[in-house]
């Protein structure tokens, strides 16, 4: 028996506190299921962030109704995690301007198509008439009791990204978002390797020519991400290689659908016996996906054409 729902009126403030911690963290297991670091805590003060071209502390607390010393400490985490950025005002120099920082910038990318999803979720969890606030908030619990809000926020994004992202074959006219995908994902993680330059300069010369392929992510008209099998001296070896994915769009298992997709290719369409790839052991959620996905760890050889690389794996079907 629930005595704090019992207690009716009498408990209204306990009752909503102890949703508010329940729905947080539920938050935060759907930012976790789609690896972003990112505390549910903190979404008021970034939205506000991200809705203006600079804003000072003062204004924030404006917006959201808050105290200056809770703002302060929520600014401060942002700024610990390097999600933003504070800047002198060009004209008042007293005036400090709060921004988004690039890794801010690309969090909220990630963060705003589950946005969308959770407050569809959470209206149609909240959806229903009541003669008042204890009764509303009783219906409520009983459906969050029959199906966790992180479960169905999940599922919702799952169905949502499945229906719409399209795994299209090379075009010439996709090679500069081949280039650029790839060019952006190497700059954020480590740096653009001579080799890597080469390469993706030159898709058709050292993938498609040699009897290799490279597909495509598509949400609607926008390539979102990309990855290619490319074809290796040994005869029949072929690399799972230059997976990128537009950090707007990362957080939604794009990059997972593309692995399946060239592992189904690879095996079925291509008669492959197995797949390599070659990582960095900094990439610890890449790693564990591989892991999943059955690859498992090889010896490097000493003459890598990676220098970045520092693990190399194996997947044999």
């Amino acid at each position: 028996m629930d005595a704090l729902r019992g207690f009716g009126e009498l408990g209204l403030g306990s009752r909503l506190k102890r949703l508010s911690e329940y729905i947080l963290r539920e938050a935060q297991a759907v930012y976790h299921h789609f690896n972003i670091d990112f505390d549910p805590y903190l979404f008021p003060i970034i939205k506000v962030i991200a809705q203006k071209d600079g804003v000072t502390n003062g204004e924030i607390c404006q917006n959201l109704n808050l105290t200056q010393p809770a703002i302060t400490q929520a600014i401060n985490k942002l700024i610990k995690k390097e999600l933003v950025t504070i800047e002198s005002d060009a004209i008042d120099k007293r005036k400090k301007n709060i921004h988004l920082s690039k890794k801010g910038s690309d969090v909220v990318a990630q963060m705003k198509p589950l946005w969308k999803v959770i407050d569809v979720v959470v209206k149609d969890y909240t959806a229903h008439e009541s003669n008042s606030l204890i009764e509303h908030l009783n219906k409520f619990e009983d459906k969050l009791s029959k199906k966790r809000l992180s479960t169905m926020i999940i599922e919702q994004a799952k169905a949502q990204t499945k229906n719409t992202v399209n795994i299209i074959n090379y075009d010439n006219a996709y090679a500069k978002d081949f280039y650029e995908l790839n060019v952006e994902w190497l700059k954020t993680f480590f740096y653009v390797e001579p080799y890597d330059e080469e390469v993706l300069s030159k898709p058709d010369e050292y993938i498609i020519d040699k009897g290799g392929h490279i597909f495509f992510a598509k949400l609607g008209n926008t390539v979102v991400g990309t990855v290619a099998l490319m074809p290796l001296a040994e005869p029949g070896l072929y690399e799972l290689t230059k997976m990128a994915v537009s950090p707007k769009y990362r957080g939604l298992k794009i990059g997972q659908q593309l692995m399946q997709h060239c592992i189904d290719y690879a095996k079925d369409v291509m008669g492959l016996p197995k797949l390599i790839l070659y990582s960095n052991r900094r990439l610890e959620n890449a790693i564990y996906i591989y892991r999943k996905y059955g690859f498992i760890e090889i010896p490097v050889e000493k003459d890598s054409k990676y220098v970045r690389s520092d693990i190399k794996m194996e997947l044999v079907f």
